[in-house]
């Protein structure tokens, strides 16, 4: 497929500098694009690439200059490299069949062109709704309910009743439904709380390779709508997570938390369960929050506070030694000083 450079700048809300007839059949890296190829420049820092890059043409942002090559000119360029990147890809074909080797229980409410791949497991009184695609492993137990145009990857699981909206993406070996971690002390034994809420992913959501959503002990667990998380996260049981927040790999969220719209957990962060955490709030990557957090606050550290003040933390610890050293100098010196004084008495 190919498109000018006209034509993307239409998609991309653009303007283009140079020639706008120049055929565009791909998109590729500064280093790596060749003829035909449209690049990108995110960072303003990477300017000298541009001359020196093979690409046809390249995506900057408004007021960077572009020197020998055409671009298309816009105020995200990440963000525009991301739209192209979709216009140029060829998503696969499905067949929109159950094929040979599915199992498909009694009572299925289905779609049109749902396509389940041998293998899948699909139980009883299950709803999939239009364009589903259950890839190999799928374990729907039942009472799901599916919507329209959701992708389940090879050995995804859904526990029995849950909910899952449009859109949604869920990849390989991640766990929707699986009970929450609720045990009460029986003298010195534990004694397992059953767990018969369920979990509700929203539309748009997308959850990562081996993540795992426990469902909630009597409610529901929920995912909102637009939220994006990364492979290896855990939501445990009654958890209320927002809409279009970004979860890292391994971060680690325990029972009924509510996590604010539009938050961002980087890598291995730890929230404790029973707590809030607002809207807008980003925390630095291993931080571990024990207590609420309001709205609109960057956290880091363990136990996490305001980013700026661990940056300076992160900054003095290094030279603890160092200072350890010295105030045992000056202390030493205090302590002569003191004793010279006395003498002199």
């Amino acid at each position: 497929m190919e498109k000018s450079l006209d034509e993307l700048a239409g998609l991309l809300d653009g303007t283009v500098i140079g020639d706008g007839n120049i055929r565009i059949s791909g998109i590729s890296s500064l280093d790596k694009a060749k003829a035909g190829d449209l690049t990108f420049l995110a960072n303003p820092r990477y300017a000298s690439k541009v001359a020196s890059s093979l690409a046809s043409a390249v995506l900057i942002p408004k007021g960077v200059p572009c020197p020998g090559k055409s671009c298309i000119e816009v105020a995200n360029p990440y963000l525009a490299f991301a739209k192209t990147l979709t216009c140029f890809l060829e998503s696969p074909a499905h067949p929109g069949v159950v094929l040979e080797g599915a199992h498909v229980g009694k009572n299925v409410r289905m779609g049109k062109d749902v396509t389940v791949y041998p293998g899948a497991y699909v139980g009883n009184d299950v709803t999939l709704g239009d364009r589903v695609v259950l890839y190999p492993g799928v374990v729907l137990y039942d009472m799901v309910a599916v919507g329209n145009d959701v992708t389940l990857h090879a050995n995804v699981c859904v526990r029995e009743r849950c909910r899952i909206g449009n859109r949604v993406i869920v990849h390989p070996g991640a766990v929707i439904g699986g009970d929450g971690f609720g045990y009460a002390p029986d003298g010195a034994q534990w004694y397992k709380i059953p767990q018969v809420g369920i979990v509700i992913i929203e539309d748009d959501v997308e959850i990562g390779s081996n993540s795992t959503i426990d469902r909630a002990a009597l409610d529901v667990t929920r995912i909102g709508r637009g939220t994006k998380i990364d492979n290896l996260v855990m939501v445990a049981h009654n958890c209320v997570i927002g809409e279009d927040c970004v979860f890292a790999g391994q971060v680690g969220i325990a029972g009924s938390t509510r996590v604010g719209n539009h938050v961002t957990l980087a890598g291995q962060v730890g929230i404790v369960g029973h707590v809030k955490v607002g809207n807008n709030v980003t925390i630095g990557a291993k931080s571990a929050i024990a207590s609420d957090a309001p709205d609109n606050v960057q956290l880091s550290g363990i136990p996490a506070y305001p980013h700026k003040d661990w940056l300076k933390v992160s900054a003095i610890t290094p030279r603890l030694p160092e200072l350890r050293k010295n105030v045992a100098a000056l202390e030493k010196k205090i302590r002569e000083l003191e004793e010279k004084i006395a003498s002199l008495a």
